[in-house]
C-alpha cells in the first residue's frame, strides 16, 4: 500500500470519528453543564449508554487525542467508580488498540519522526530487546511522564505483538484508571470523600514506586549487557 493510499485511509477514519461525534454529540459528555441531562439519560438508556461511552472513548483516544484521564472521570460520573473503572479500561484498551493498528498498517514513518521528538520514550521503547516488551510496557503506562496517545502509537512501531500489547496495556492501565475513579467518586459523593481521596493516593504511591523501581531495574539491566559486549 503506497504512502497516499495510507494517508487517505487515516483521513477516512479521522473524518468518520468526527462524523460519529457530531452525530451522537460525544463530546457533550465532557460538559459539566449538560451532566445532570446525562445522568438522566444513562439511568433511562443503560446499555445504550454503554455502547456510546465505548464509542466515544475509542474515538477519544484514539482520532480526537483527548487525554486518559477524560474517560475515566466520565465512566466514574456515568457508571460509578468500579463498574466505570471496568468500562474505562475496555473503551481505552479498544482505543488503543486501534492507534496501534493505525500506525503499524498507516501512519509508520510519520509516527516514527514524531516518536523521534521525546527522546525519553524513544530511548526506551526502540532500545530494547523482545524480552523487556512487558517491562517496558509496564513502566511506560505507570509512570506519567510518556504522553498516553503518542504511547499507543509508537508501539505499533516496534516489534510488539497485537496480543501481548493488548493484553499488557488492559492490565498496566488498571492502578491508573481506578485512582481517577475513585478520585471522581471523591469529588461527586462528599460522604466517602475522605476514603476515596486516601486510596487514590495510596494507589499513587504504590503506582510510583513501583513504575520508578522497574525504571531502575531496566536502567541496570541495560547497563548490564553493554558491559558484557
Amino acid at each position: 500500500m503506497n504512502k497516499y493510499k495510507k494517508v487517505l485511509i487515516f483521513m477516512l477514519i479521522v473524518a468518520l470519528g468526527l462524523f460519529l461525534n457530531t452525530k451522537f454529540q460525544l463530546s457533550s459528555l465532557i460538559d459539566s453543564k449538560n451532566l445532570k441531562e446525562v445522568s438522566d439519560f444513562v439511568d433511562n438508556n443503560y446499555v445504550y449508554s454503554i455502547a456510546l461511552y465505548l464509542v466515544f472513548t475509542i474515538i477519544g483516544s484514539s482520532v480526537l487525542a483527548l487525554p486518559g484521564v477524560t474517560f475515566a472521570v466520565i465512566a466514574s460520573g456515568l457508571f460509578g467508580p468500579w463498574i466505570g473503572s471496568l468500562y474505562c479500561l475496555i473503551g481505552a484498551t479498544l482505543g488503543a488498540v486501534l492507534s496501534f493498528l493505525l500506525s503499524r498498517y498507516l501512519l509508520k514513518d510519520s509516527i516514527e519522526e514524531l516518536v523521534k521528538k521525546n527522546d525519553k520514550l524513544y530511548n526506551i521503547i526502540f532500545q530494547t530487546d523482545s524480552e523487556k516488551e512487558l517491562l517496558i510496557l509496564m513502566i511506560t503506562r505507570l509512570l506519567p511522564i510518556f504522553p498516553f496517545n503518542l504511547q499507543n502509537f509508537a508501539y505499533g512501531i516496534t516489534n510488539i505483538s497485537i496480543v501481548k500489547y493488548t493484553i499488557g496495556t488492559f492490565l498496566f492501565m488498571i492502578p491508573g484508571v481506578v485512582i481517577f475513579s475513585i478520585g471522581t467518586e471523591g469529588v461527586i459523593n462528599a460522604e466517602d470523600r475522605s476514603k476515596m481521596f486516601l486510596m487514590a493516593l495510596l494507589i499513587i504511591f504504590l503506582m510510583m514506586v513501583l513504575g520508578t523501581y522497574l525504571y531502575k531495574k531496566y536502567k541496570l539491566l541495560t547497563i548490564k549487557e553493554q558491559d558484557e559486549e
